[in-house]
């Protein structure tokens, strides 16, 4: 496991950059996390989509459809590309656990 610091927070990631325990997100450890991945501002847009995938993760343990979390955060239909360009950015910034080969073929496409 490794640790980065954000301000005063210290964030366990693994060797990948995805939060080491669910349960420790919060905005701030987002905006650790998103310095990490090479984003440097979450907007509002972005705070909404990370947001939505951590409900979703939370209440189905899986990865949502990327069209579907766009509609659920009523913006655009690619705003999950428009935003973070890589959608495991998205993933890893939102604290979830690192998402499974099949997941990972299908964000890649």
């Amino acid at each position: 496991m490794k640790i980065i610091e954000y301000g005063n927070t210290r964030i366990e990631i693994d060797d990948e950059g995805y939060l080491a325990h669910f349960e420790d997100w919060n905005e701030k450890m987002a905006c650790g996390l998103a310095e990490n991945e090479g984003i440097e501002e979450l907007t509002k847009e972005r705070l909404e989509v990370i947001k939505f995938m951590r409900t979703y993760y939370d209440q189905f343990r899986a990865f949502p459809v990327l069209n579907s979390v766009c509609r659920n955060v009523h913006q655009s239909s690619a705003c999950v590309n428009e935003d973070f360009v890589d959608p495991l950015k998205a993933w890893k910034i939102a604290g979830l656990p690192k998402p499974s080969e099949e997941v990972i073929s299908y964000l890649k496409r």
